[in-house]
């Protein structure tokens, strides 16, 4: 490899590395919205908030915690998944999010529902662009991710879109239940369960598609020529 091909390969890679992290900072930031919205959070979210309902520590700490045991999981079964940014978000979007979360409740401490659907909305699109940026840079997935490929790809136990909706749901229903354990009203479970929830796991799709093809992948191919 000549200098100048080694030149040009540390160069994306810095923009790769770049990207992840605008990726996994962007997404932190939305979940700090679905979680002021309260109108429902992705699926792993619901589980993490069920989680965050019942056991004592900060958001954060819990998130590295239970992103730490997933990880020892893909390490052990494909360790292909792992990458760089796999640890970006492991140990950033946890500690962002109740940032993010915390300074949105002192400025807005009780939205209306229009301003929870406004944020709603804002938090869809925000995620939408982070993951788009996130998932370009492909440089490893999210521990929670790397389930459902090892289940897939090498276990061989189904189609990757069917397990990840299995999962997801498992998530869900864990995080319901966690959420009521804790003491908290049935009719709470909206908050973390809702149709947010449904949007993030079902429609999500075609609006980070929009954001790769006119976005991160001209960032990445602007930066190699």
């Amino acid at each position: 490899m000549s200098n100048t091909d080694i030149i040009k390969f540390l160069s994306e890679r810095k923009r790769r590395i770049a990207m992840s992290l605008a990726g996994v900072i962007i997404c932190a930031i939305s979940v700090g919205i679905f979680k002021l919205a309260a109108l429902g959070v992705d699926p792993f979210q619901s589980l993490m908030s069920g989680l965050d309902a019942i056991i004592p520590i900060e958001f954060g700490t819990l998130y590295v915690i239970v992103n730490a045991i997933l990880l020892i999981f893909s390490l052990v079964a494909d360790r292909h998944n792992i990458g760089i940014a796999t640890f970006i978000n492991l140990f950033f979007l946890g500690y962002i999010t109740q940032f993010t979360y915390a300074a949105l409740q002192k400025v807005f401490p009780n939205p209306s529902m229009i301003f929870r659907i406004i944020y709603l909305i804002i938090g869809i699109v925000i995620i939408c662009f982070g993951s788009a940026l996130y998932m370009t840079a492909d440089l490893g997935v999210s521990t929670y991710d790397a389930v459902a490929i090892v289940m897939a790809n090498k276990w061989k136990i189904g189609r990757f879109k069917y397990i990840r909706i299995c999962t997801d749901l498992v998530c869900v229903s864990l995080g319901c239940a966690l959420f009521i354990m804790a003491g908290n009203h049935i009719d709470k479970i909206p908050t973390i369960a809702g149709i947010g929830t449904i949007i993030t796991a079902f429609f999500m799709g075609p609006l980070i598609d929009f954001f790769n093809v006119k976005i991160a992948r001209p960032m990445l191919e602007r930066g190699k020529k």
